[in-house]
C-alpha cells in the first residue's frame, strides 16, 4: 500500500509492505534553515497503541554519555534522515505515522510542520501470491537484545520461531493444503534436510497424498547430495525421493500442489531446507496460485526426474528455452517463469535489458560479484537510482579487477552499493561462523535471496525473483527456477521493504568493517554510534547533486 501526503512545504511518501513500512520524506528549501531532524510518531489503530519511535543517535549537548545499546526517543532526538523504515511493523495492520519537522534548541525542540500518513501493512497471503522473508542474518543486533545474546541452540523454540518469522510455517502450510487421496506434491530441491519439512513430507504421503521430490544427489566436492541422504533415511521418505545425479549443480527449491490431476500453486524461492537456509541466511518464499505458472513448473519437474545430463549440446539445455523463451513471448497475469540451465545466455540478456529500462530506480541482489551485463547497467550515465547488495565484491578470476570496478561504481552519485562483511558482532554471528564450519565450504553468508526490483514504486514495477543468482552459472550450467511479475504492486512494495531493511543492516556491517580497518586494535563493540548534528546543517549532502552516498538521488526517489 502506498499513500503520499504533503503539508506546508514537508512532503511523506509512504510504502507498506508486510513487515516494513518506508517513509520517504522531503521539504522545501526555505525549510531547511534550522531543522533538526524528524520525528515520528506510530499510531497502531489495529492494536490501540502510539508511540514516537527511537533511534540510536543523540545530541551530544543533551545526552553527552549515551547508553551503548539505548534507544531514545525521536521526539527529543530526532532522525537526520530523509528516508526511514519502520521494520517493527506487523502484517495487515492498520497505521497512522506522525512527521513531525524539528527545529530550535537541542534541549527545547519546536514542532513546526506535521503530517499524518495512514497505511494497512499488506497481509501475508494474497489472492495470487503469498510471500514470507525470514528475519535470518539482518537481525542479529535485535535477536542479540530480545534473547540475551544467547545461541538460538542454547534459546529453543522460541529462538528459532521469531527467526523463522513464518518462512518455515509457509512451507508446512503449503504442504497440509494437501490434505489427502487426489491431491500430489512434486517438487525438487538442492539441500533437502530439515527434518520438520521432510516428516510433514512423510506424514502427508501417510494420508494418501502422492508425493515426490527431485534432490540433490549429484556426487561432486561441494555438493549436500551425503547429508541428504542422511536426512531422508533419517525420516524414512526414501521411497517418495528422486535423486538427481547427471546434473552440475540441482540448485532449485520448489514445490507444486495439484488436485486431482489439476495444478492449483507452486511455491518456490530461494530457502534452502536446512537450519542455516531456514533460520539463518536472508531467504524468503513465494506462493503463487495460478495454474498456468504451476503448470509450467510441474513440467520443469517431469523433466528433472528423469536426470537429463547437462553436458555441452544437452537437448535438456533447449528444453529450458522452449518452455520458458526470454525475453517471454507470453504472459499470465503479468507473470512468466524461466528455468535453467540453457544452451545461451539469453536469459542473462532477458534480465539485463529488465535492469537497463529502469527508468526511476533498480534493486538488485548479488550474492558472488557483478556480472558484467550488470556492471554496465549501474555505470549508465544518468539520473536512475541504483542500489545493489553483494556478499562480496568478486567472483573468479581477475578479483583485483573486479573489485576496483564495484569500487568505481560506489563513487556514483546516483548507485549506492553495500557490501557484506564477516564480523562477529555477538552470539547470534558465532552461531552462523559454527553452522558454516560444519556445512563448509560455505558460498553464502548472509544474504541468500536472489531478486531484482525495477522501478518498484511505479505503477508498472518488475520483479524478478527465484533461486538463481544473476550469472553465467545460473543461466547456462545450474538447474534453476525463476519468475518475471509485471505490474504487481502488492509484490513490488512487499520486496522493496525487505530489501531496504538488508540494505540497513548491510551498510551498519560495511561501516562496521571500515571502523576496524581504520582501527586494527579495535573490537566491533568499541565503534561508537556518533551524535547527530547540532553546529553544522547536516540537510548539505541530501541536497548535494554531487554527493557521492546518492543521499540527493535517494531523497528524491523515496519521497516520489
Amino acid at each position: 500500500m502506498r499513500n503520499h501526503q504533503t503539508n506546508k512545504g514537508l512532503t511523506v511518501n509512504a510504502v507498506a509492505g508486510s513487515h516494513v513500512v518506508i517513509l520517504g520524506l522531503n521539504i522545501t528549501d526555505a525549510m531547511r534553515q534550522g531543522l533538526r531532524g524528524f520525528g515520528i510518531k506510530r499510531a497502531d489503530k489495529s492494536e490501540g497503541e502510539f508511540y514516537w519511535m527511537s533511534g540510536a543517535k543523540v545530541f551530544e549537548s543533551v545526552v553527552p554519555h549515551p547508553a551503548a545499546g539505548g534507544q531514545y526517543s525521536s521526539l527529543f532526538h530526532p532522525f537526520q534522515s530523509f528516508q526511514w523504515a519502520d521494520y517493527s511493523a506487523k502484517p495487515a495492520h492498520n497505521y497512522v505515522y506522525t512527521i513531525v519537522a524539528m527545529y530550535g534548541d537541542p534541549r527545547a525542540l519546536e514542532q513546526r510542520v506535521s503530517v499524518d500518513v495512514e497505511v494497512t501493512t499488506e497481509p501475508i497471503v494474497g489472492a495470487k501470491h503469498t510471500i514470507n522473508f525470514n528475519r535470518g542474518s539482518p537481525a542479529t543486533q535485535e535477536y542479540a537484545r530480545r534473547f540475551q545474546n544467547k545461541m538460538p541452540k542454547d534459546v529453543g523454540p522460541a529462538a528459532y520461531d521469531w527467526l523463522s518469522r513464518g518462512l518455515i510455517e509457509s512451507i508446512i502450510a503449503f504442504i497440509q493444503r494437501a490434505t489427502g487421496n487426489g491431491f500430489a506434491l512434486r517438487g525438487a530441491f538442492y539441500e533437502f534436510q530439515w527434518p520438520t519439512v521432510l516428516n510433514e513430507l512423510r506424514a502427508a504421503k501417510a494420508r494418501g497424498v502422492d508425493v515426490s521430490v527431485v534432490f540433490d544427489d549429484i556426487d561432486n566436492a561441494t555438493g549436500p547430495h551425503t547429508k541428504n541422504e542422511t536426512a531422508i533415511g533419517a525420516s524414512k521418505i526414501k521411497s517418495i525421493t528422486v535423486p538427481r545425479t547427471k546434473g552440475t549443480l540441482m540448485h532449485n527449491k520448489f514445490l507444486v500442489l495439484t488436485e486431482n490431476g489439476v495444478s492449483q500453486a507452486v511455491l518456490f524461492g530461494s530457502t534452502n531446507l536446512t537450519e542455516n537456509g531456514l533460520f539463518g541466511h536472508a531467504n524468503c518464499t513465494h506462493v503463487t496460485e495460478n495454474k498456468d505458472i504451476a503448470d509450467k513448473y510441474l513440467a520443469f519437474y517431469e523433466k528433472l526426474r528423469t536426470d537429463p545430463e547437462t553436458s555441452s549440446g544437452s537437448p535438456y539445455k533447449t528444453w529450458t528455452i522452449d518452455q520458458t523463451p526470454a525475453p517471454a513471448t507470453t504472459f499470465v497475469e503479468g507473470m512468466a517463469p524461466v528455468f535453467s540451465p540453457r544452451a545461451n545466455l539469453d536469459a542473462m540478456d532477458w534480465y539485463g535489458e529488465l535492469a537497463g529500462s529502469a527508468k526511476d530506480a533498480l534493486f538488485m541482489t548479488f550474492a558472488f560479484g557483478m556480472n558484467e551485463t550488470f556492471r554496465d547497467v549501474y555505470g549508465k550515465d544518468d539520473a536512475v537510482l541504483r542500489f545493489g547488495l553483494m556478499e562480496k565484491e568478486w567472483n573468479g578470476r581477475n578479483k583485483e579487477a573486479q573489485i576496483a570496478a564495484v569500487r568505481k561504481l560506489q563513487a556514483r552519485t546516483n548507485v549506492v552499493v553495500a557490501i557484506g562483511n564477516r564480523i562477529t558482532l555477538n552470539n547470534f554471528d558465532q552461531w552462523l561462523k559454527e553452522l558454516d564450519r560444519i556445512t563448509n565450504p560455505v558460498n553464502v553468508h548472509w544474504i541468500h535471496l536472489k531478486f531484482m526490483l525495477v522501478d518498484p514504486l511505479s505503477d508498472e514495477p518488475v520483479v524478478v525473483t527465484g533461486s538463481a543468482n544473476f550469472s553465467e552459472a545460473s543461466t547456462k550450467t545450474n538447474d534453476e527456477n525463476m519468475l518475471v511479475i509485471k505490474g504487481d504492486t502488492r509484490v513490488a512494495d512487499i520486496y522493496l521493504g525487505e530489501y531496504m531493511r538488508l540494505y540497513s543492516h548491510y551498510a551498519f556491517r560495511e561501516a562496521v568493517q571500515i571502523f576496524l580497518q581504520k582501527n586494527p586494535d579495535a573490537k566491533p563493540e568499541d565503534m561508537k554510534q556518533g551524535f547527530l548534528i547540532e553546529k553544522e546543517d547536516w540537510t548539505t549532502s541530501y541536497f548535494d547533486p554531487q554527493d557521492r552516498s546518492a543521499r540527493m538521488a535517494r531523497r528524491l526517489y523515496f519521497a516520489g
